[in-house]
């Protein structure tokens, strides 16, 4: 039976032998034979079995070998003992007592077959089901966020408090159990207006409250390596990165290398080889404007290619990457970046990166940097993270940006995370902002 078969007969089969109770009778070993054989849905009813009380074997041993609260002192049905003596042997509890439980499998046979008639009847549904139903090759991960919060700065209109939303579906199916195909399906509210959002960069400023596709890729294997291809795909897709920040501002997003380790793309093609001893290598290539009458790898479009390298340790890693990024004007960019992590047992993780440009025509070249320092604390984790505010020309004045967070799980699927940040403004006064984000991820 398959996985998903057994996690829904399983729960009802518990389900109907623990709340059953019967007369003693004798089974009849006919019917019992029939119906085990069958795919009909008979009622547990139609079969008798006798009771079990505080005294008899089969009741103590059950009652050594499990914690449940069936065994206090109470009579309980065969069917009832069955149920409980199933569970031990899927749990795979109770296996230095292999004695007891092939002597409990053989008192309570019959009853076992009972159910396992049942789970077959069960299974012939759930494959009616499963023949027109969602392929059960693809899974869904999904993510819920909201932004409560505001900023204070040389841009009044937004230092009022705001509120902000975001919804994410990831859809991912395999069709060889090797590759993926992944839809992403988005919506939110954040404009990217100079709000606490857009500094934040919370959610994705392009869905403007419609749900629509904001990624479609495909990655399989291929001589060794792993390829993904797709439309709205960064060219970094198969890139390994080492930086393990948490940052609040968007400025100081992957250590300040969002240039070389994390490249954006349009239709693009990413390639990455792991030689399984901690060494990993990838390269990507992008059209931004193959959508357009401009087309892909032209003069006329702004292309990307990108390269990075990366080892990953027990304790520490560290990727370096480039890039060459098409601008207006068709004059290249080249980027140069590296990035760390280091997270010593009981220490703090500590992250940190560089990246730096070359001159663009007119332009000057830009530098950036990014550090930072996560640490557990309470029941939370507790981040902070300093850096320029974004790219800085040569010829320009540091401006930096910093923050501070505290992420708190309220279950294994809500969390909270207050922040505090300032931006610095070139010539500006300094935008400080403050707010909370809630997660929801299913």
């Amino acid at each position: 039976m398959k996985l998903f078969q057994k996690l829904i007969a399983a729960p009802a089969i518990i389900s109907l032998a623990s709340g059953f109770a019967v007369n003693a009778a004798e089974i009849n070993s006919t019917d019992l034979s029939d119906y085990a054989n069958s795919n009909n849905l008979v009622s547990l009813g139609d079969f008798k079995s006798d009771t079990l009380f505080p005294g008899d074997w089969a009741y103590d041993s059950l009652k050594d070998l499990t914690n449940s609260s069936k065994f206090n002192g109470n009579s309980v049905s065969r069917l009832e003992a069955a149920a409980e003596l199933n569970n031990l042997i899927a749990g795979g509890e109770g296996l230095m007592n292999g004695a007891a439980i092939n002597r409990l499998s053989d008192e309570l046979g019959s009853e076992l077959a009972i159910m396992k008639g049942r789970v077959d009847g069960l299974e012939a549904r759930v494959n009616e089901f499963e023949a027109g139903a969602f392929s059960s090759t693809t899974t869904m991960n999904g993510v819920a966020k909201f932004q409560l919060g505001a900023v204070d700065g040389p841009s009044t209109a937004a230092e009022s408090l705001q509120a902000f939303y975001f919804y994410e579906i990831d859809l991912n199916t395999s069709f060889t159990g090797e590759d993926k195909l992944n839809v992403e399906i988005e919506t939110g509210n954040n404009v990217d207006s100079g709000n606490v959002a857009a500094i934040t960069d919370f959610g994705n400023d392009s869905t403007a409250d419609v749900l629509k596709v904001t990624d479609l890729n495909y990655t399989f294997p291929l001589l060794g390596a792993y390829v993904s291809v797709g439309d709205s795909m960064d060219a970094s897709k198969q890139f390994t990165a080492a930086c393990e920040m948490g940052n609040v501002v968007d400025a100081l997003s992957d250590c300040g290398t969002g240039n070389t380790m994390a490249v954006g793309g349009d239709q693009s093609i990413s390639v990455s080889y792991d030689f399984d001893n901690g060494f990993s290598v990838a390269a990507g290539i992008s059209a931004n404007d193959g959508e357009t009458t401009q087309g892909m790898f032209t003069r006329e479009g702004e292309d990307i290619v990108a390269l990075n390298a990366a080892y990953t340790a027990d304790t520490f890693a560290v990727a370096v990457g480039l890039s060459q990024v098409e601008a207006d004007g068709n004059k290249d960019r080249n980027y140069y970046g590296i990035n760390a992590s280091y997270a010593p047992e009981g220490f703090p993780t500590i992250s940190g990166g560089y990246e730096s440009s070359g001159d663009q025509g007119s332009q000057k070249g830009t530098n950036q940097w990014a550090i930072g320092l996560g640490t557990d604390l309470g029941e939370g984790s507790l981040a902070l993270s300093y850096g320029t505010n974004g790219a800085i020309a040569s010829n320009a004045t540091d401006i930096y940006a910093y923050d501070i967070s505290y992420s708190y799980p309220l279950n294994d699927s809500m969390s909270v995370t207050p922040f505090i940040f300032v931006s610095e403004n070139s010539g500006a006064d300094d935008t400080t902002g403050y707010g909370t984000e809630f997660v929801f991820k299913f």
